[in-house]
């Protein structure tokens, strides 16, 4: 007895072309995950290869792995790049954050006026390449005695960082409803006690993705600090220079480093991951 097979659905036919659709989609992103990856893969391949290897056309693929760069790197002084590229940057990152939060609570929940022109100002600063104020930012620094010093790019990280940060937080703070304020007035929260125990755990998630990209902008900024640093504020961008030379191979040296350098925004990505998510999508839709 011959069984004809039922026709297909409408509804079976769509899942079909849902699937085929999430799955096409789901190559196209491993694609591009890969490609944005493999810069990153192939500066940690650089760094275990023998420095003969490094430079071979075609490349080679197979090598017995090396730790003599990365002793290298140790062996060099390290340590005060590091640590005042930790100093900047996590001092400009709570700077920025102290004085984000409250400029972006009164341009979202609480609009001063004009707010639109102070959204223009703020983002206007960001507008001038930082090659046209490195001079008088120079001599303003000599002048006052703060050429090579850490607070100077404390500061200039802090004013680099607070436009976008002040954008950002707006977005965020606008995804606050306004009928849990009002809730919170209605039982007497002040503005501190909203701020404190209303808006800011709502907005947490925001905090710790601004609070961690300014933190990658002021690690990775080249530019003001080889311009205004010397011997005491150098920064672990200006360490890599000392591995540039002229003398013999030096990019597995170079690959070392800058591997090692890269540490410190994984770990701090990785500790605010829960958080980072959720808070990279915050202001998204409205």
């Amino acid at each position: 007895m011959t069984t004809i097979a039922p026709p297909v659905t409408g509804k079976a036919s769509t899942t079909t072309k849902r699937r085929i659709t999430n799955g096409f989609w789901g190559v196209v992103a491993w694609v591009a995950g890969i490609i944005f990856v493999f810069p990153v893969i192939w500066m940690i391949l650089t760094s275990l290869k023998q420095a003969r290897d490094v430079t071979t056309n075609p490349p080679v693929w197979f090598f017995t792995p090396t730790w003599d760069h990365y002793q290298k790197v140790f062996d060099t002084n390290i340590t005060p790049f590091l640590l005042n590229s930790l100093m900047a940057s996590v001092f400009s990152t709570l700077l920025v954050v102290v004085l984000a939060t409250p400029a972006a609570f009164a341009l979202s929940l609480r609009p001063v006026k004009k707010w639109t022109d102070v959204l223009f100002f703020f983002i206007s600063t960001k507008m001038l390449p930082v090659v046209a104020a490195v001079l008088p930012i120079y001599l303003l620094a000599v002048q006052i005695g703060m050429k090579d010093n850490i607070w100077t790019m404390v500061i200039l990280y802090t004013a680099m960082n607070l436009p976008l940060a002040v954008w950002m937080m707006r977005s965020f703070l606008l995804e606050v409803p306004r009928e849990v304020l009002e809730a919170g007035e209605v039982d007497g929260a002040g503005l501190v006690t909203s701020i404190r125990r209303i808006i800011l755990p709502m907005v947490a998630p925001g905090l710790a993705a601004t609070a961690l990209i300014c933190f990658i902008f002021s690690w990775n900024e080249f530019f003001l600090a080889v311009n205004l640093t010397d011997t005491n504020a150098s920064t672990a961008p200006i360490f890599l220079l000392g591995f540039i030379s002229g003398r013999g191979p030096f990019l597995a040296d170079l690959s070392a480093a800058a591997v090692l350098l890269s540490l410190p925004v994984l770990v701090a990505g990785w500790v605010a991951q829960n958080k980072l998510v959720r808070g990279l999508s915050m202001g998204a839709v409205k």
